[in-house]
């Protein structure tokens, strides 16, 4: 039995297809090792959103390849897209396979194993036929249901290393659902690079949604990070089903339309603003969580405050902040007044107390309402983890439950585990 590892890097796109090729091994009789432990065969997942990301990937494969000297090592991923020649030519890989090929990374590496050889060229570019994922990394199942992106702003590299938008067949997706329902997966979380923007066949993001709601079976749907689309209320009026979870990751990266501009964003804080403000309408305690970029090219000390101080209107419980990065082939890279390192590390700062106070009081918003919580898994120590519908991080006495099962809860003590940024609730079980 050969054994395989993967280390994945980057977004949730890349966990959903890592997840898929794991279950593919699997299923042939591979045996899934850990990452730091010994394998026939190891596949690394890429990134290359920023240039920090490619150094990680560098590292990690580096590394692998210093530890484990005889092991097939399969690059793949969006560094791929973005670096092959380097790859190829640094010979530090055996396979360097792009993300038009990724899907068929199984039959590559097994054909290697039987033949002595394979050739990745060889095999058909393809971004959808991944087989659903039955034992993942993860409780919950990925399902990607879009890939690339056409709205090339200012400081992103994506379009050139994921292509232009592509949506996959409804009728593909909803068989995805059916699959990992009956494979015992009670949350769906759907993901792609910019999912608002699906269409296939006359089926928009809206009309997908709904339609998986339809869908039998006892599991919730949750949509990840999202671009700020103009989402209509009849979508909106969704998050009152009770499998769609009350809860979206919204891309603001900037509270400043200036800043906005520069980013070639496609909407101004006004429209963003009206956006929340519809979604707190139908649910008042509805999550919402952003990511922020701070340091970006021309910001100032006033636009950072508009940033700043949108933040603290809108309420996110969570702002993943970045540092802003130069992405060495985009427009933002060659932009004029370049912010000194030493500034982005004093606003992300700011910004991670932002996100910290803002937190604060959606927990205290949400202390002593009830969820379904999802155990996602029991500790040594015999407490139970997981999450309401709201995205609330909750433990628990784990005593008479099982993991990959639903309890009511009630929102009880809020606590910190390890640090004030993880907070979470003290769980008490209701009938």
């Amino acid at each position: 039995m050969k054994k395989v590892a993967f280390k994945t890097l980057g977004c949730r796109v890349n966990l959903y297809e890592t997840d898929a090729l794991a279950s593919r091994f699997k299923a042939a009789g591979y045996e899934i090792a850990d990452s730091d432990s010994g394998a026939d065969v190891f596949v690394v997942n890429t990134c290359t959103v920023t240039n920090t990301s490619d150094q990680k990937c560098r590292q990690a494969i580096r590394q692998i390849r210093r530890k484990h000297p005889e092991a097939l090592i399969a690059v793949t991923g969006c560094m791929v897209n973005h670096r092959k020649d380097e790859l190829l030519k640094s010979g530090i890989a055996d396979y360097v396979i792009d993300n038009e090929r990724k899907a068929a990374l199984f039959d590559i590496i097994d054909e290697h194993f039987k033949t002595g050889n394979s050739d990745p060229e060889g095999y058909d570019r393809d971004l959808f036929s991944y087989q659903p994922a039955f034992d993942t990394f993860h409780t919950r199942s990925l399902i990607k249901i879009h890939d690339g992106c056409n709205n090339f702003c200012s400081y992103c590299i994506i379009p050139m290393v994921r292509g232009r938008a592509t949506s996959r067949r409804a009728a593909d997706i909803y068989d995805n659902v059916r699959e990992v329902v009956a494979h015992g997966f009670k949350e769906v979380v759907l993901t792609g690079v910019n999912m608002g923007r699906y269409q296939s066949e006359g089926t928009n993001f809206e009309q997908l949604v709904e339609n998986i709601l339809n869908i039998d079976g006892d599991f919730r749907i949750r949509v990840s990070s999202i671009e700020p689309d103009q989402f209509s209320d009849h979508f909106l009026s969704l998050f009152q089903h009770e499998k769609l979870a009350p809860h979206m990751h919204i891309c603001l990266q900037s509270g400043s339309d200036d800043t906005l501009k520069r980013m070639h964003r496609f909407y101004t804080v006004a429209q963003f603003r009206d956006m929340c403000q519809r979604i707190k309408a139908f649910r008042p305690d509805f999550n919402l969580t952003t990511d922020i970029i701070v340091g970006f090219p021309g910001e100032t000390e006033q636009t950072f405050k508009e940033s700043c101080d949108f933040a603290k209107e809108i309420g996110f419980s969570h702002i993943h902040t970045f540092k802003y990065s130069v992405r060495n082939g985009t427009k933002a890279a060659a932009m004029p007044d370049q912010v000194p390192e030493s500034i982005k590390t004093e606003r992300s700062e700011v910004m991670r107390q932002i996100s910290l106070d803002n937190k604060t009081q959606y927990f205290e918003l949400m202390q002593g309402k009830s969820q379904r919580m999802l155990i996602e898994r029991i500790d040594s120590e015999g407490v139970a983890r997981g999450y309401g519908e709201n995205y609330v991080p909750v433990i628990l006495n784990a005593k008479g439950i099982e993991k990959n099962t639903y309890i009511n809860i009630k929102l009880g003590e809020i606590v910190n585990q390890g640090n004030e940024e993880k907070m979470v609730f003290i769980g008490e079980s209701i009938s």
